[in-house]
Formats: structure tokens, sequence, C-alpha cells
């Protein structure tokens, strides 16, 4: 059965972002929005059969709770890829928009990207809303975002469920060049759910982006591109290539090994000249949680 999702918030967000936000926060539906705050989440693996109590969707559903409790709500809440356990199944879409059903009731703006996990066609069937009535690349699920300090370019690189390398594909890049070009007043945030290879810890660059050099010709260029984010490798770094930041969010669902990692999410507050990171870990009592990182954008 498909699920319907509220389309109105993001259209309402993408309408007032568009017209420009003056102040730090603004009233939408009632309620408070801090314009400079962004939620960012990934990998978070829901399957079907995951029982209520298991680590998986405890995870996601205690970064569900966090938000609806926020008495100022964040500008949007971007979770970046992996949203299905393993080969994007149907009833995993479906237990995965139960699980964000709260955040839609609270009216929060939400913006989902795909990751190697996932199943683009299957993704549409059930989310229904998520599909596009015009998408700007054929057969790819890319947005563009818009807040007060900083637009956010979602792009896809889902090259086929279950292939753990990404790409981005010449098509996407070309939309990207053009999308980056159009609006080049503000500063840029490319946001894709697989790591470049280039740039980072080299242990990770097999599995991760194909076109990383292509890519980056295309962000190197232009100066208002200040990061790119990703997940993919359940772990959290930081690194830098051509002056742009590299951002390595934790993932919500599981680590490979605890010793090295954790679970958890990010927030992401912008100012005009960078971004300050807190890692929001599922145990409160990890030495992460709490932490702060704060990027300064390259001149």
């Amino acid at each position: 059965m498909p699920i319907h999702l509220p389309a109105q918030n993001r259209r309402q967000f993408l309408l007032t972002a568009g017209a420009g936000l003056a102040a730090c926060s603004s009233v939408a539906y009632g309620r408070e929005v801090e314009g400079d705050l962004v939620y960012l989440l990934n990998d978070t693996h829901i399957g079907e059969k995951q029982p209520p109590d298991s680590p998986v969707p405890s995870h996601l559903r205690r970064a569900v709770e966090e938000l609806v409790k926020l008495k100022v709500k964040p500008t949007c809440v971007l979770v970046n890829g992996d949203l299905a356990l393993k080969d994007g199944q149907p009833g995993d879409y479906r237990h995965f928009a139960k699980l964000l059903a709260p955040l839609h009731e609270a009216q929060l703006d939400i913006h989902l990207t795909l990751g190697n996990h996932d199943n683009r066609e299957v993704f549409y069937d059930v989310l229904t809303e998520q599909r596009p009535q015009d998408p700007p690349v054929e057969s790819r699920h890319i947005s563009l975002v818009q807040t007060r300090f900083a637009n956010f370019f979602l792009l896809d690189s889902l090259q086929e469920t279950m292939v753990t390398p990404g790409t981005l594909g010449e098509e996407q890049r070309a939309w990207l060049a053009k999308a980056l070009d159009a609006h080049a007043a503000k500063p840029a945030i490319v946001v894709a759910h697989h790591n470049p290879r280039l740039g980072g810890d080299p242990l990770h660059f097999p599995g991760g982006l194909r076109d990383s050099r292509e890519l980056w010709e295309i962000l190197a260029a232009r100066q208002h591109v200040k990061a790119y984010i990703h997940g993919h490798i359940h772990d959290r770094t930081f690194a830098e290539h051509q002056g742009i930041h590299i951002i390595n969010t934790p993932a919500t669902s599981f680590v490979a090994d605890p010793k090295l990692s954790t679970t958890g999410w990010t927030t992401a507050r912008l100012t005009a000249g960078g971004v300050t990171l807190t890692t929001r870990t599922t145990d409160p009592e990890h030495p992460w949680h709490g932490e702060i990182k704060t990027l300064q954008w390259r001149a």
C-alpha cells in the first residue's frame, strides 16, 4: 500500500526560503522555526521486520523524539541515504515512513536522498509524494533546499541497489553545474550518500563515489561551494580537499566497530561564514555526545 506523506511542508519551505529569510527564525504553521539550524541523519537502515525495541529503529525513533520535542524547530531535516535495511523492500519504506510520521505531524520540513541499499522505484511506489512530477534529471532523486545562509544541493549517488560504490553520472553532474551557477549568491553545500574518493581516509575510497574527480572539477571551480556532506561509511570524520570541507556524519543505525565509532545524528548551525556541527549520539555517555566542530568557509 502506498504511503502518502504531506508535501505541503516542503513546498511552503521552498516558497518561503526562495523569498529570502530576513531573520534567524520565523513562524510557520504556528510554530517558531530557527532558520539557521539543520538536522542531518543518514544510514537509517530501517527494515520491515525489525522489532520495535531493536537498536536500529530505536535509534531513529530517538532522533525523531528529540526533534518533535524541540520548542524551536530546525529549518529542515535531511536524511542522507540508505533509508532501507538492505535492498529497498516495500515494507522497509512503509516502516521508515511510519517512524517519520511524527515529524510530518509536527510539520517539520524533511528531505531524503538515496543510497546503495535503496531501490529508487520501490521508494517512489511506497512514498508516492517523493516522486517529482517533472524531475530535473530522469531516474535520479535530486533537489535544491534553500536556507538563510546556504543552499543545499541534494544529489542521488545510487548507482545500483546492493552495489557498494556510487556514481552521479554525466547528466546529474551537468545539472549540478548549472544549478550551482544559477544560485551563486549564497554558499553551496553539496549532499550525497557516498563519500568522495579523495581528501580523506583512503581506506574508505574504494566503496565511495566512482566519479569523485569529475565532481570535484565542478565544485572546486566554484568558490561559493563550501562543503560536501556524506554518510555511507558509518563513522564520523572531517577532511578537506581544495578548500572544500568533506563532512562525514555518523550513521543513525549501526557501526562496524563500536570501539572506533558510534551511532547518532548531527546538528548544523549555519552562519554567513561557516557552520558549527554538534554530534548527538544515541549513547548519551559516549565521548562524542555534544562534541562541537566549527568550520570556516573558504574565502
